[in-house]
């Protein structure tokens, strides 16, 4: 440099205003939607493993029976899921709600991609208590059976079958 030049620095005409002040904490923009994003990655987690639990349900009621022999191998008492309408009503309701489940994860994977449709999320949520509702009925009127079944009834005269079906009272 010679002596005499001067030397130019150019500043954007709009800096002047915040001359001097200097953000104290940098906070990074957010992604527009990360918080509803990051919930319905779990919904559709959530979504999945009560697939898993509900398919698992059914298939255990519905391989449940013993046989019991009698005497002869001609005289057998059979004891089956089918035997029950508790027992069959829990076993179409589960596969319901799986089915149900299984339908909706298209639309849980759009609530991924599109996080701010409430329309939706709120059709989600009605079916799901929907589903919910017939779950947890399904499960109330087998567990009634199955307590009958390792309990009785003395009032009714029904006796406990656990006894001599123990294979069959396990599963359930």
């Amino acid at each position: 440099m010679k002596t005499g030049e001067a030397t130019v620095i150019d500043v954007p005409e709009g800096s002047r205003a915040t001359k001097g002040k200097a953000p104290i904490l940098m906070v990074p923009k957010q992604e527009k939607g990360g918080m509803k994003r990051g919930l319905a990655i779990i919904d559709l987690v959530l979504r999945i493993g009560a697939i898993v639990a509900a398919l698992a349900a059914a298939a255990t009621m519905g391989t449940s029976d013993q046989n019991l022999p009698f005497f002869t191998q001609f005289f057998q008492f059979e004891a089956s899921y089918d035997d029950m309408p508790s027992f069959q009503f829990f076993l179409i309701a589960m596969s319901m709600v799986a089915g149900y489940l299984v339908l909706s994860l298209p639309f849980s994977i759009v609530a991924i991609v599109r996080p701010h449709a409430g329309g939706l999320r709120l059709l989600l949520l009605i079916m799901d208590l929907v589903a919910l509702t017939l779950a947890t009925s399904a499960a109330a009127a087998a567990t009634a059976i199955v307590y009958l079944a390792h309990n009785g009834n003395s009032s009714s005269n029904w006796l406990a079958i656990c006894n001599q079906f123990g294979d069959f009272c396990q599963k359930h």
